[in-house]
């Protein structure tokens, strides 16, 4: 099992992150954040990664740290539950629709930390949340998994609409880039020989 924990204190967050890489999408998400709780219950649901996320942060001051934080200790449990990637599939390319919103999301489990995030949001908070802090998760994401991940939202009205699309696009796109494919078993797919440098 491609499994990981993640335990990180700091003086503004206490967190603790588990994934499966071969769960069943199941989420116990408790962030004190609810529309954060909210995507990251989609992301596992719909990547099918188990994850497990207990977050106490500074709520009193914002929701920065704790977002950022448990980006950063899910992308570090992600890229530890890969191991040396063999096997993987490493790329993926999806387009998520969520109403009226389109976002593309690519990711290359490269070893290779990028992100490039070409998203607005017409309004500055979805209920309490700051819409600046999805794109805070996706680099804190992105940097501590070692991913490259383009996110792109291409059209869309509703900042949760617009939200809502690219940890969906996230999700679908790591549910095919980590899968195993049985013609490479046992291979990373790299000309290199290896993922990472």
């Amino acid at each position: 099992m491609r499994t990981a924990t993640i335990k990180r204190k700091t003086k503004e967050t206490d967190i603790e992150v588990t994934v499966n890489l071969d769960g069943a999408g199941v989420s116990t998400v408790s962030t004190g954040i609810g529309f954060f709780d909210h995507m990251l219950d989609l992301l596992a649901r719909h990547s099918r990664i188990d994850i497990t996320v207990k977050a106490d942060g500074d709520l009193h001051v914002d929701y920065h740290h704790t977002t950022e934080d448990v980006g950063i200790a899910l992308g570090q449990a992600v890229k530890q539950a890969l191991g040396n990637m063999a096997g993987i599939t490493r790329y993926a390319s999806i387009h998520m629709p969520m109403d009226e919103t389109l976002s593309r999301v690519v990711i290359d489990i490269s070893g290779r930390p990028v992100l490039v995030f070409k998203v607005d949001f017409p309004r500055d908070k979805i209920g309490e949340f700051d819409t600046e802090l999805v794109r805070e998760w996706f680099n804190a994401f992105a940097m501590n998994a070692g991913v490259t991940l383009h996110v792109e939202t291409l059209y869309g009205e509703n900042s949760h609409h617009i939200s809502e699309s690219c940890f969906k696009g996230l999700a679908r796109a790591l549910r095919t880039a980590v899968a195993i494919d049985p013609r490479a078993q046992g291979e990373v797919p790299s000309t290199k020989g290896q993922l990472g440098g």
